[in-house]
This record gives C-alpha cells, structure tokens and sequence, in this order.
C-alpha cells in the first residue's frame, strides 16, 4: 500500500481489514500487530466476534449486504456501514442509533458498474441519498463504497474506480464533510489506490484463503 500511494503520488490509504469468516483468534493476532479496523459480512458472525472481543476495542465495519430487518442490530453493533443503498435503510439505523453513542459513519454503496446481481443504488441516485444521510443527526455520512465487475484482469477494473472517484468529487461539492472512498481489494488494491480510493478493504492477502462461509 505505501508503495502503490507513492508511486501514485496518492495519500496512504485506511487499510480495512477483511476479517468475514475469519475466527476470533485470527482477527486477535492482527490486532496486536496493530490493526484496528475490521470489516464483517455478516450481522450475526460479528455479534459473536465483537463480543469475544471487546476488550481490544477495534473498529467494526459492515461490509455486506444489509437486510431491513438486522438494521436494528446493525445500528448498535458497527461503528461503520458501508453498505447503504436505500432511503428505507437510512431511516432505519438512524431510529435504532443509540443517541448516546458517536454517530454511525455510513458509506454509500453504489452499483458502479449496473450490475443486476449487485446490490448498491444508481450513481444516479446517489445524490439523494446523500442529503437524505446528511439530514439525520445520529448518522454521518462519510462517502461511498463501490465494488467493481471482477473482471480477470484488474486493470479492466480502472474505468470503474475512476468514475468512482467522480462521483465521489461531485458528493463532496455538497458535502464537504465527505472524505472516504472505500475501493479496492486484494488482487487490485494499488489500481484503486491510483485511482482515488482512501480505504482498501483486504482479506485474502491478510488471512490467506477464506475458511467456509458461516451462517448469517
């Protein structure tokens, strides 16, 4: 990551580490190698592992697809959501925030590339949402989250990330508390970093291949 930000004349970007299906344990030793922040897929695997960790108070994302109906859950459990793509998700985390706690960083997810087998909003309508996040005090919206076609070679993927970065320009015109674009994964990380992205969510690279996928 250092030498793709330097060779791209880019700021580091926030390094989130992809820790879906990854036991505690494992999430355990790269936190004392210093990692803090930590993305989950899943609402119900991460109760379970923010519980079993919450003496090392690490930063918790959620990087899935979330369902109305665990947005309660949501609200309380992540300090991060990255995966808003709808008014009706909106309303629901900011009702279930508790108001004591510190806003929840939410990030817009859109479907850069129109994909009908993704989730995400339209770039289109991205804008909207955006006001509609603004406008609720115990929410604070901090930018967007886009994942790219997997194409087999990531370079195909750059088009992506730089219209991406466009809109994210554009957001930040009417928002200018936006700062966090979260683009890029193991196998295209330093395309995304030329690009623009200010997070990088890695995991394989990290924790080597996914152990089986766990119940949601």
């Amino acid at each position: 990551m250092d030498n793709a930000a330097r060779l791209a004349q880019r700021p580091v970007p926030q390094l989130l580490a992809v820790s879906k299906t990854q036991d505690a344990t494992a999430v355990a030793e790269l936190a004392a190698a210093g990692q803090r922040a930590f993305g989950e897929n899943y609402v119900q695997e991460a109760a379970a592992k923010t519980q079993a960790l919450a003496a090392l108070d690490l930063e918790w994302h959620l990087i899935g697809h979330l369902q109305s109906n665990k947005a309660e859950q949501a609200a309380r459990l992540f300090d991060w959501v990255q995966t808003v793509d709808r008014a009706k998700l909106v309303t629901a985390l900011a009702r279930h925030r508790d108001p004591a706690r510190a806003p929840l960083q939410v990030l817009i997810q859109v479907n850069i590339d129109d994909e009908s087998s993704k989730h995400g909003c339209r770039p289109e309508d991205a804008a909207a949402l955006a006001a509609a996040i603004a406008g609720e005090p115990r929410l604070r919206l901090r930018g967007l989250m886009v994942i790219p076609t997997p194409h087999a070679q990531p370079e195909q993927r750059r088009p992506a990330f730089r219209r991406s970065q466009a809109l994210f320009a554009a957001l930040r015109e009417a928002h200018p508390s936006i700062d966090t674009l979260s683009m890029g994964m193991s196998d295209d990380y330093a395309i995304a970093i030329e690009e623009g992205a200010t997070m990088v969510r890695i995991g394989t690279a990290l924790f080597g291949a996914r152990a089986p996928k766990a119940s949601t």
